[in-house]
């Protein structure tokens, strides 16, 4: 079978339509009747996907919207019967992928489970930019230094610096190289741009950890150094 959907929706005669056109698409759908039944199949099935409608007894689909993102990403598109854009805002902001509003088209439903499938699985493709050092973690998904612990405010471009650095340990790089490869071939600045950044990054990682140093090889260039 294709992609398992979990549908919860206290709407009989909804579910079953969405249940047949689901699998006649080659979906593997689950049904669930309420907000507490479904949180107990989400566990239970570890579905690709959720429809999730909102109004519903025993937990509305906010509060299983909430219990979800909690501990997982799993696409959720809202089911709604609301059309107000307050609604389709809370959705999202809870965490929600996606919103249909009541009566809908199967060829919406359709298109909508595809794209954020799409969209989902795309992200998780997409290599995560996080290093981990002893007590040094270099985010640049997030663009967050990590140092001893504590979040160091650091600008985009010395980020991207030692990011560049630390994904290849122990190489050297000659500051051309690193004017070219992290600041783009266009730019035409100083060399000498590259040695500030470095003083600034010295400045917030000296003395940190013996296992790595971001060292200065004379009359080369700079590496990031693990013992």
């Amino acid at each position: 079978m294709g992609k398992s959907v979990l549908i919860v929706e206290d709407d009989n005669n909804i579910a079953e339509l969405l249940r047949l056109y689901l699998e006649k698409a080659g979906y593997s759908p689950a049904l669930a009747s309420d907000g507490g039944k479904g949180l107990e199949a989400y566990h239970k099935l570890h579905p690709d996907i959720v429809l999730l409608d909102v109004m519903m007894p025993v937990m509305d689909g906010w509060a299983v919207c909430r219990a979800i993102r909690q501990e997982s990403d799993t696409p959720i598109i809202m089911l709604t019967a609301k059309g107000e854009t307050d609604d389709k805002v809370s959705g999202l902001q809870q965490g929600a992928d996606d919103y249909i509003t009541k009566p809908f088209e199967m060829k919406e439903v359709l298109a909508r489970i595809e794209a954020v499938l799409r969209r989902t699985g795309e992200k998780e493709a997409a290599p995560s930019k996080r290093l981990t050092f002893d007590k040094l973690v270099i985010d640049l998904d997030s663009f967050e230094l990590i140092v001893d612990g504590k979040r160091v405010d650091t600008p985009p471009k010395e980020m991207e610096l030692l990011y560049h650095l630390a994904s290849t340990p122990n190489r050297v790089y000659t500051r051309n190289q690193l004017l070219d490869e992290v600041w783009g071939f266009d730019y035409f600045g100083d060399s000498r741009t590259v040695d500030v950044h470095i003083k600034r990054l010295r400045e917030k990682l000296e003395g940190v950890s013996e296992q790595w140093n971001l060292k200065t090889v004379w009359g080369v260039g700079y590496k990031f150094e693990i013992a």
